[in-house]
């Protein structure tokens, strides 16, 4: 009995652990992290990468309202 309430201690303990992970924010696009390395590139005098082409708009897809 107390072995399996070690187990579930443990598995609630890891579960916060990973919900607690990452940034409370916006995910970046890749186009827009390549425009922020650009810009960090240039602030440090370093060789820039190459210019990022802007995205293409999407078709909206039927899911696409679960997401939003």
């Amino acid at each position: 009995m107390t072995g399996r309430l070690f187990a579930a201690l443990v598995v609630l303990a890891a579960l916060g652990v990973v919900a607690g992970c990452g940034r409370k924010s916006g995910l970046d696009t890749p186009y827009q992290a390549a425009v922020d390395a650009r810009k960090e590139a240039e602030k440090a005098k370093q060789p820039l990468p190459p210019e990022p082409t802007p995205p293409v708009q999407d078709k909206r897809f039927i899911l696409d309202g679960l997401l939003e």
